[in-house]
């Protein structure tokens, strides 16, 4: 059944710049392995190891970009990190990216790789409208991992939502449990997200959106791809 991602007006008001690239993969395999995630994933590891590269950091503009946009609607960007800045700082402490499946390392790769928040929702638990939108009374979210909790985001916070259901917190720092991607997943759409143009100019994020379809491609049916923003605020898939 068709899935449509909105951006919403308060949204678009306090972000205009924001953008969201999608990428639909239908008939995923994502039980088997992915040795392109792989070796992506390695070579910045290998690339890190030999000083040739480092994660984004905090006074690097594209995670600082996101910093700013988690203060405007309330959130300590220390305490709630965004997952662009949680997942390059493991990776700078570490030497190591994680690795859970598939499609997950796909995105984490290009999160990494291009600094912009990725991450994926399994198309066959949506339903209706899935809309990027500042959180209400009345919102419940499920943490990823902890299937027994229910939390209650705070009015105002920008979430990910369909219907009352909240799908991710704080824009990009947690997402829910029911929605996550995991080798049983074969419909499953990727966000990648900017929130400044000046951080993140369209090209990288075409760039990044590339790679991702790229990786994904030979472990799909069919891929395809969208963009939105303010000047697009509705897209269908499925």
């Amino acid at each position: 059944m068709p899935v449509t991602f909105t951006l919403s007006s308060d949204v678009r008001r306090s972000f205009p710049e924001a953008q969201v690239r999608l990428v639909t993969a239908r008939g995923l395999r994502n039980a088997s392995a992915w040795p392109e995630a792989e070796a992506a994933l390695r070579g910045l590891e290998e690339d890190l190891a030999a000083g040739k590269w480092a994660p984004f950091g905090e006074d690097d503009p594209q995670v600082l970009s996101w910093h700013e946009a988690f203060r405007k609607f309330g959130t300590n960007p220390r305490r709630s990190r965004s997952s662009v800045d949680a997942l390059s700082r493991r990776m700078a402490k570490s030497g190591v990216a994680p690795r859970i499946n598939g499609a997950v390392d796909a995105y984490n790769y290009v999160s990494i790789g291009f600094g912009t928040p990725a991450g994926a929702f399994d198309l066959s638990r949506l339903t209706g409208e899935v809309m990027i939108r500042t959180a209400t009374a009345g919102d419940t979210f499920t943490p990823l991992g902890e299937p027994d909790v229910t939390e209650e985001p705070r009015p105002g916070e920008v979430v990910y939502a369909m219907g009352s259901q909240v799908l991710t917190r704080h824009w990009n720092h947690r997402d829910c449990d029911q929605t996550k991607v995991d080798v049983g997943s074969d419909e499953v759409v990727f966000v990648i997200e900017r929130i400044s143009a000046e951080a993140v100019p369209d090209d990288v994020l075409e760039s990044a959106q590339q790679a991702l379809v790229e990786l994904v491609s030979g472990h799909a049916e069919s891929v395809s791809a969208a963009t939105l923003d303010a000047g697009n605020p509705g897209v269908t898939v499925g």
